[in-house]
């Protein structure tokens, strides 16, 4: 549709509202209903919406380290941008027209620590250098027969999954809650997330999604509109859909596996094919993944950027806790996958299912330009066989303020995303270790309370 047909679309819905939203630090979406007169104000003038977005963590407590907002500014409204290409209509609300908006700064300039202007800046980079980032996203996640109320009933404990047992791969599952699963696939297709594939994963009441690749903005666009339509299409059906990270230690962890290929700048030629290389990688991509490789332990927090995460990244676990690369090979960090000049690509497994796709994305692209431009050699063999048992090249940092301090420290952290955003970032995860560090759990109880 045109920018006419869809303001028109617009004005004529009968429910004479619209449904915005903006991507907060942690990829959570912030919005709320506005009235299709106030809409047509929004898109010629834009909007004022409130920097509490980027000043309050995931349970809206409001964080006490950061610059950028908090009491000392009285978290005022922030100048905000609808983008007109984001138009949806949402199939379970009646067709309601939808947009997703990013903030700015007073003067209008990208605000420095929305996560979306973040990702447009590193696009536009590679844009500039003559290439065409086509990425997507893939989420692994369990699904509970519960409610909000009846889930916050039980403390979170002894909830009861949607299926039982492991069943990966299984049609009967699928079968069996054949309404979920058929609305997934279809309404959010019609929603214009269109999946390349949609099936059960080991683990009881585990699903598991191929979203269809894209340009990398709408790539990340697709991905946060994933995994909040996929809550509310949940809830329809009596289902709380979760990504976090891992849920249980005897279960696996969700990966939120991220695929990227450069293309040329008319997006007709795959940069990262080359059928006479032992591998039928081009030059570029060794440079690129060695960037990748290179930055990694400089960045994890954008991959890994929760205390469950690191629960997760485990030996054995499906998830890899060396800095590895391999052909086809899924223990490794990244996994190269050449068969083709179409498909060639390559798929970072570090990230989880609770990542912000905006910033997951985001550290991709810049840290595989990073290896373009400063010709980075990809020194080390590919892993063959267990990547668990190569630490050759390091591993990973194994907790949250591990990865945090050597992001906040790191100048390549800087080189590629600012000073402002890596300050406030990493000051969010500070504050994330915080909390969790004033938390008694289950496994303090059931370690501590008889015995000592």
């Amino acid at each position: 549709m045109t920018t006419k047909e869809i303001i028109q679309y617009v004005k004529d819905h009968p429910s004479g509202k619209v449904k915005i939203a903006f991507s907060d630090i942690d990829g959570i979406l912030r919005g709320k209903y506005i009235s299709a007169e106030k809409f047509s104000s929004a898109i010629e003038n834009g909007l004022g919406f409130c920097n509490v977005i980027f000043g309050w963590d995931t349970g809206d407590v409001v964080y006490d380290n950061v610059q950028f907002t908090g009491w000392h500014t009285g978290y005022p409204d922030s100048p905000g941008v609808l983008d007109i290409n984001t138009f949806r209509k949402i199939p379970w609300e009646n067709d309601v027209p939808f947009f997703l908006g990013e903030l700015t700064d007073e003067k209008g300039d990208p605000s420095q620590v929305c996560p979306r202007q973040l990702l447009k800046k590193i696009m536009n980079e590679a844009t500039r250098q003559g290439f065409s980032p086509f990425f997507s996203q893939e989420f692994e996640w369990y699904n509970f027969a519960e409610t909000p109320q009846t889930a916050n009933d039980k403390q979170f404990k002894n909830l009861t999954p949607l299926t039982p047992g492991m069943f990966g791969y299984s049609i009967l599952r699928s079968s069996s809650e054949n309404p979920y699963f058929t609305n997934l696939f279809d309404w959010l297709k019609k929603f214009n997330v269109p999946l390349e594939g949609l099936h059960t994963e080991t683990g009881p009441g585990t699903y598991e999604a191929a979203i269809t690749y894209s340009d990398v903005l709408e790539a990340a666009d697709r991905a946060v509109l994933f995994k909040t339509a996929v809550k509310e299409i949940a809830y329809r059906h009596g289902i709380i859909a979760t990504f976090m990270a891992k849920i249980n230690e005897g279960l696996p962890g969700c990966g939120g596996h991220v695929h990227q290929s450069l293309w040329d700048k008319a997006g007709k030629k795959n940069l990262f094919y080359n059928e006479k290389d032992k591998f039928r990688m081009s030059e570029l991509t060794k440079n690129y993944l060695a960037g990748q490789l290179y930055c990694l332990p400089e960045i994890l927090p954008l991959f890994a950027p929760n205390i469950n995460s690191y629960k997760r990244l485990v030996q054995g676990a499906w998830a890899p806790t060396t800095l590895t690369w391999g052909m086809d090979n899924r223990t490794v960090a990244l996994r190269v996958l050449a068969n083709s000049s179409k498909s060639c690509r390559l798929e970072t497994r570090v990230i989880g299912s609770d990542v912000n796709p905006y910033l997951a994305m985001a550290g991709c692209l810049a840290s595989g330009l990073y290896g373009i431009k400063n010709k980075l050699k990809l020194k080390q063999p590919p892993t063959s066989g267990n990547g668990y048992q190569d630490d050759s090249n390091g591993v990973l940092p194994s907790t949250l303020i591990e990865a945090t301090r050597q992001m906040k420290t790191s100048k390549i952290a800087k080189e590629l995303f600012g000073e402002k955003f890596v300050e406030h970032f990493t000051q969010t995860r500070e504050w994330e270790w915080r909390q969790h560090l004033k938390a008694v759990t289950d496994w303090e109880y059931k370690r501590y309370f008889e015995i000592i």
